[in-house]
Order: C-alpha cells, then structure tokens, then sequence
C-alpha cells in the first residue's frame, strides 16, 4: 500500500506549470494576478532606477554650469524656454518670471520675488510629482499582493479539503497536490509584496532628497534675485 501510494505521489507533477495547470480556476486567476503585478512593479522599479539616477546626473551637470560664474541671463539663453534637465526646468521658471517682471524702462513690477518664488515651486512641484509617478502602484502592491495571495491559499485548502471528504481518503497523494497550489499562491504574494515594499521605502527617500535639492536650489536663486533687486 505504502509503495503505491508513493509511486501515486511521484506520478504527480510538483513543478511551478503542473501547480498551476492542477489549480481551481479562482486560483489560477490569483496567481495571474499577482504575476502581473510583480512584472508591472518590476517595471516600475527599473524605471526609477533609470529616472533617479537620470536626475541626480543631471542636477550634478547644472550645478556646475550654475555656480560656472556664469551670467545667469546667458545660462539662460544657452537652456532656452524648454530644457530637458529638472533642475533646468526650475531655473528656467524663475527666469522667465525674472524677466517678464521687468517693464519697458527696465523697472520691476511690484512683487517680482514673490511671482518668481512661486513659478518655482511650481516647477518644483510638477518635478516632483513626474518623479513619484508609480510609487502609489508599488505602494498597493506591497500592500495588497499578501492578502490576495491568502485568498488563494484560503480557497486552495477549502479546495482540498472538499476533495478530500469527497473520495474519504486522507492520503498524501490526495492532500499534497491541493496544499501545494494553495501555498504556491502565497509564495507568489509575498514574491510580489517584498520587492514593491523595498523598493517603494527607498525610492520615497530618493524622491524626497532630489526634490530637497531642487528646493535648497529654488532658495539659493530666491537669494540671488532679491539681492539683485534689492540693488
């Protein structure tokens, strides 16, 4: 008995395919799930590490080119209304408010600083925002993948539970298979919510500092402008 049902059990394909193929139709749409959603934050994820890195690069180059010594209105002219960089595009907006603050006779209309204070913030803030696009999607997949993988496991077991008071046989060979697509599913939720969650913390601070850059920059200009027009 014991030799047939271990011969019962090695008959059974236990690759990740034979789980899946063996797997009730509510779980197999379970484990698409969370397939999808790990590629997608997986996407994500490379994405941010090429647009981070991208905009570290680039504020770096603008720095250099800022504090050159440098005329500001010819850094200006070289950028043009639409440069490519972020921190360019910060610079840009409060140097085109600089100069549409300007009169005819080359006099200041009234609260130039504070229309270029906020030209720049909202440059800043339409950076920021472009940067964090995606995290809320690797924020509800680290937070929602375990719990549907659950669901499958769940409705696995009760899957395997059903089979076995249908055929009144608590072997291995009728348990193992159901148990095994059940955890399966939770293995994939937690492939899922690991990386999403990790990468989410660390691409929050990255944004937070590169956004913190662009703002200590915004306040350094401020600085340089008021010091102009206070002359």
């Amino acid at each position: 008995m014991e030799a047939e049902t271990l011969a019962a059990a090695q008959a059974i394909d236990f690759s990740l395919w034979g789980l899946f193929a063996r797997a009730t139709l509510t779980v197999k749409l379970v484990m698409l799930m969370l397939t999808v959603a790990s590629v997608w934050a997986w996407a994500i994820i490379f994405e941010k590490f090429v647009s981070y890195r991208k905009a570290r690069r680039e504020a770096a180059k603008f720095d250099r080119a800022f504090w050159s010594g440098e005329p500001l209105d010819e850094l200006f002219d070289q950028l043009g209304p639409e440069p490519n960089g972020r921190s360019e595009r910060v610079f840009v907006a409060g140097m085109m408010e600089w100069r549409r603050s300007h009169r005819e006779d080359g006099g200041l209309i009234a609260n130039a600083q504070s229309r270029i204070d906020r030209s720049m913030d909202v440059a800043i803030q339409k950076e920021a925002d472009t940067l964090q696009r995606g995290l809320p999607v690797l924020a509800t997949v680290g937070s929602t993948a375990p719990f549907i993988g659950l669901f499958g496991t769940v409705f696995g077991i009760m899957h395997s539970f059903i089979q076995i008071a249908e055929q009144q046989n608590t072997s291995l060979v009728v348990v193992a298979p159901g148990i095994a697509e059940a955890l399966l599913a939770t293995g994939l939720g937690l492939l899922a919510a690991i990386p999403a969650v990790i990468f989410y913390n660390k691409f929050s601070a990255d944004s937070d500092r590169i956004v913190g850059n662009y703002e200590a920059f915004a306040d350094e200009f401020s600085t340089i402008l008021s010091r102009q027009l206070d002359a």
